[in-house]
């Protein structure tokens, strides 16, 4: 299978690279600092674009059997439109060449606080959780999630095959664990990258969830809240070394 992949430098798009190339897979990996990316090899094709540039992710696009999107950007203040346009961008290439297959990446926290009549459901999770951890994080993130939710309703208004993956919390380690799929409200903290970076390509793969909004979550050794809290949202201390 040929898949295109735009966030490939991220570390959730560094495992998908390895582990589809390790099946044999061909992957384009779009980045806006080829140079900076760390991976090369036979199968592996490595390409500069800016998700704002049409032509660029055109050109990246064409000839894919699959394109995998794992867009983001770190929380902030200012408004946030990378990915609701980087995704028009790359839907409207992919239905110009022909391109069916579309794993997006997106985020279980945009079921928090959603308006009445939009069919979301919320998290099943402790009170906490659901009354306070998620609404804090929905609100230190609003730049980024508003723009994800216009991402998501692009990718819904299209005649791709698409599926829009929700994982849970993020954190990093090095070992894939037995994941489950679930839906995006079903009861699950976490997901490891290495695990969603499993779970996208799996996706490609396999063709299942079409046009589905689906969860991943990991249940095996999941980090602490506080560990997720410092390292992922506040920056403070690595994985590695703790």
């Amino acid at each position: 299978m040929k898949i295109a992949v735009f966030g490939a430098n991220s570390t959730t798009g560094r495992h998908l690279t390895r582990q589809a190339l390790a099946e044999g897979h061909t992957v384009t990996a779009t980045v806006r600092r080829p140079d900076a990316f760390p991976l090369a090899g036979p199968g592996l094709t490595v390409r500069g674009v800016d998700v704002h540039d049409r032509d660029a992710v055109d050109a990246a696009v064409a000839g894919h059997d699959a394109v995998v999107t794992i867009l983001g950007v770190p929380y902030g203040r200012e408004p946030v439109t990378v990915l609701s346009r980087g995704i028009t961008h790359i839907t409207d290439a992919m239905a110009a060449h022909g391109v069916k297959r579309l794993v997006c990446c997106s985020s279980r926290l945009l079921a928090v606080r959603a308006p009445a009549g939009s069919g979301e459901r919320p998290p099943k999770e402790r009170f906490t959780y659901r009354r306070i951890v998620y609404p804090f994080l929905r609100t230190l993130g609003r730049q980024l999630y508003t723009d994800m939710i216009r991402m998501e309703r692009v990718v819904r208004a299209t005649d791709l095959d698409w599926t829009l993956v929700r994982p849970s919390a993020l954190y990093d380690t090095d070992t894939r664990t037995d994941y489950h799929f679930a839906a995006p409200e079903a009861p699950g903290l976490y997901t490891s990258r290495v695990d969603l970076a499993h779970a996208l390509l799996r996706l490609c793969a396999e063709d299942a969830y079409l046009r589905t909004v689906i969860g991943v979550f990991t249940t095996e050794g999941v980090p602490t809240f506080r560990d997720v809290l410092l390292k992922e949202v506040m920056r403070v201390g690595s994985w590695k070394s703790g």
